[in-house]
């Protein structure tokens, strides 16, 4: 193993002894509590098999029968999860087919931030992935199961899925995932065409003509933002079946994935023999693969918030200093749509994630000792599925690239470290993705412009204001202050200013999404300016350095002069309308980004 990897994974190991111990304590008594249907009184169990068939009902009563809970984030409106709609009656078919049974648990919301980009919804993006958390854990409260299946692709719905999942640690649980669009439209040309909708050089007809060629029919978006990310993770930490992230919808391959995900779940079930409980699959060392996959694939900035957050679901204390340590000795061998032109279906036609995870554990930079839903051992994801007379198997995956441009071995890396790094400074502390920003955009010095959110920037855009080199600051779009919503529509408006020549950079306290583009963005910082941060005491025309390459943001301002000035305060509240007044004992009690921006952090820290 690197020396980098054990190090931090040494450190992560003890640091979270104590809440890891009395998380394990509690899922074990769980298990040794838990009476699933068997046990329970006569009324209950009548109760939870009362819309089950004559059939299911023997079979439920049946001993060494599994009642699998599917929980599922279907609906029309998320391309990605549209797939979803036929899979319970798939999944229970399959389960019938070995005399197990499957029952819709319950639903989870899905929202796409897709859709809600820079609209009032989107401050509701963040706390959904605690709302799914919440639902997942009422779908699962009704103590009739042995295993769970989850049905779940995008932003804040696997990581939702996964923290409510781990606080049901004592029962088997799996990720089914269904697979990407097909390729449409480049994602050059559809970046193309959104800068030149910003510059007024094409009209909305031709922008949406592009928009609806990119993002066209049934499955994931194609770009390598937050959802594909999440896909990428779950398959690296053992929670998919080996080479199923990226296989399209509709396939015949991939309805056998879908079968056999039901089956090998109730292999992990006591009743199997083999039981293998979430919460002791999930470890330190799945963790620290997880973050090596983000890094070795310039994977969503979301995840800096999004895998602090699913630790500590499992007792496990995550920090960014444990991210930015690693990534310093992770090479990026991977280039997707934003850090560069490829999609994830050329990706995943490279050679994938099972060529990927092979590289990576031979440089020694993942543990294989690890538990999975295939069995020990993280060496089982070398592999790829396929179909042999109509039947599904294994064989080994590629270990050589089909396209290096895409995908590249160990040996000869995009870069020799990961695409995150960590920023410090007076003005607090914050990530960047540097794999998606060339190196002479890393680092810029430049006065401050402020801006409360990001409607301002774009009208100082539209009004010529702003054709000079600057340090964008947008405030006041933390966690706390509205919610922490994706500032995605910046990047058209940056990155022309950036192609123009202008030393351009942009320092937030808000996320910048899963698909960062090449201006350099120093996102989710903290303290926030809601919160009592620097931010909050910056002015127009204070000098800003943001060096992505030492790992620094500064105000270039003599320190009594920027403690003497008084916060500016929040605008009036803009927090009223379209249900977001609903969350306001979130944005009151969330922590910051740092921690995973998560309501649950009071709550699980009551385990340390």
């Amino acid at each position: 193993m690197h020396p980098r990897v054990l190090e931090v994974t040494e450190r992560l190991i003890e640091r979270s002894r104590p809440t890891r111990e009395r998380y394990l304590s509690l899922i074990e008594e769980a298990s040794e509590k838990d009476r699933p249907r068997h046990g329970l009184p006569c009324a209950n169990y009548a109760h939870g098999v009362a819309g089950c068939s004559g059939d299911d009902k023997q079979r439920l009563r049946l001993v060494d029968s599994a009642n699998v809970a599917i929980v599922t984030a279907y609906n029309d409106m998320l391309s990605a999860h549209k797939p979803y709609e036929d899979y319970p009656q798939r999944l229970r078919a399959a389960l019938r087919n070995i005399g197990s049974i499957g029952q819709v648990a319950g639903a989870v919301p899905a929202m796409c931030d897709g859709v809600t980009q820079g609209e009032p919804g989107m401050e509701l993006g963040l706390y959904s992935r605690e709302v799914i958390a919440l639902s997942t854990a009422v779908a699962l409260s009704h103590n009739l199961f042995d295993a769970a299946l989850l049905l779940g692709v995008c932003d804040k719905i696997v990581p939702g899925l996964l923290i409510g999942a781990l606080r049901f640690g004592h029962l088997p649980a799996l990720f089914v995932p269904a697979g990407p669009m097909p390729t449409g439209i480049s994602n050059k040309e559809k970046a193309l065409v959104r800068q030149q909708f910003a510059e007024g050089l094409v009209g909305r007809e031709k922008l949406l003509a592009v928009e609806m060629q990119a993002y066209h029919g049934a499955g994931t978006c194609t770009f390598y933002g937050t959802a594909n990310t999440n896909q990428m993770l779950l398959e690296i930490m053992g929670l998919h079946l080996p080479g199923s992230s990226f296989v399209n919808p509709g396939t015949p391959l991939r309805d056998a994935l879908t079968d056999e995900a039901a089956l090998r779940v109730t292999r992990l079930t006591k009743q199997a023999g083999a039981f293998t409980p979430l919460g002791k699959l999930i470890d330190e060392k799945v963790i620290i693969n997880a973050v090596i996959g983000l890094h070795a694939t310039g994977g969503s900035t979301n995840h800096t918030l999004h895998l602090p957050a699913i630790a500590q679901a499992a007792g496990i204390h995550l920090t960014w200093d444990d991210m930015a340590d690693l990534s310093a000795a992770v090479p990026t061998l991977a280039k997707v749509y934003p850090n560069g032109t490829a999609d994830i279906n050329h990706f995943h036609a490279a050679g994938g994630v099972g060529f990927l995870i092979g590289e990576l554990l031979n440089a020694g930079l993942l543990h294989d000792d690890v538990q999975t839903v295939m069995g020990p051992g993280l060496h089982r994801y070398t592999s790829e599925p396929f179909l042999e007379n109509g039947r599904l198997a294994w064989r080994p995956a590629a270990t050589e690239s089909f396209d290096e441009t895409i995908l590249r071995p160990a040996s000869k890396p995009f870069s020799p470290e990961g695409g995150l790094r960590v920023l410090e400074g007076n003005i607090g502390r914050g990530v960047m993705k540097v794999s998606a920003v060339a190196l002479q955009n890393q680092v810029v010095q430049a006065p401050a412009i402020i801006f409360d959110d990001q409607a301002q920037l774009m009208e100082a855009f539209d009004s010529g204001n702003l054709e000079r080199d600057f340090v964008a600051v947008v405030r006041f779009q933390g966690p706390r202050s509205n919610g922490m919503p994706e500032l995605h529509k910046l990047t058209p408006y940056l990155s022309i200013l950036q192609d123009r020549g202008f030393k351009v950079a942009l320092v937030t306290d808000g996320r910048m999404s899963g698909a960062s583009g090449k201006v350099p963005a120093v996102i989710h910082v903290c303290p926030e300016a809601a919160d009592g941060g620097t931010l909050a005491q910056l002015r127009d025309g204070d000098l800003v350095r943001v060096d992505g390459i030492r790992g620094t943001v500064e105000a270039l301002v003599d320190q009594e002069v920027l403690a003497g000035r008084a916060p500016t305060e929040k605008a009036e509240n803009q927090t009223q309308g379209f249900g977001r007044e609903l969350f306001s004992f979130m944005r009151a009690s969330v922590s910051t980004a740092e921690e995973g921006a998560s309501v649950f952090t009071a709550s699980l820290g009551a385990l340390r």
